[in-house]
């Protein structure tokens, strides 16, 4: 028999494509000047990425595996949020642009706090509990 996946498993893909396809449709708004081309590219790249291994996170084949791709996701948000900031959007041509990149940056961090509970709570449960020494001491 096939185990369910948890509901929420998906919520999250959902949200973090959700989050790449808003990045993608900002892009394609912005001013064309050298640095927003640059920037964008590699905002693209870090913002597809965070989905990306959150699923090869769901498909790992150990807690060690899911641990690593979930920290990939964490690093990848914590990237796009710097290359979201470095985005040039001229706040008197349109407003909101500024906006909808203040948000971007606003889902990227509370990515960046799921992914690192995430990470914590897989390691926290990997590591094996101490005990004190044995009594006879």
């Amino acid at each position: 028999m096939t185990e369910q996946p948890s509901p929420r498993q998906y919520d999250l893909e959902d949200r973090t494509l959700a989050f790449a396809a808003r990045v993608r449709c900002l892009v394609q708004a912005l001013p064309r000047t050298l640095a927003n081309i640059e920037d964008a590219r590699q905002l693209i790249r870090s913002s597809g990425s965070v989905g990306a291994n959150y699923i090869e996170a769901n498909e790992s084949l150990s807690k060690k595996d899911f641990a690593l791709h979930a920290k990939i996701s964490r690093k990848e948000a914590k990237e796009s949020t710097y290359w979201l900031k470095l985005l040039q959007i001229d706040g008197s041509v349109d407003a909101r642009l500024q906006t909808e990149r203040a948000l971007l940056i606003q889902e990227a961090n509370e990515l960046v706090n799921i992914f690192g509970a995430i990470v914590r709570k897989t390691e926290g449960a990997a590591k094996p509990r101490q005990q004190g020494p044995p009594s006879d001491f």
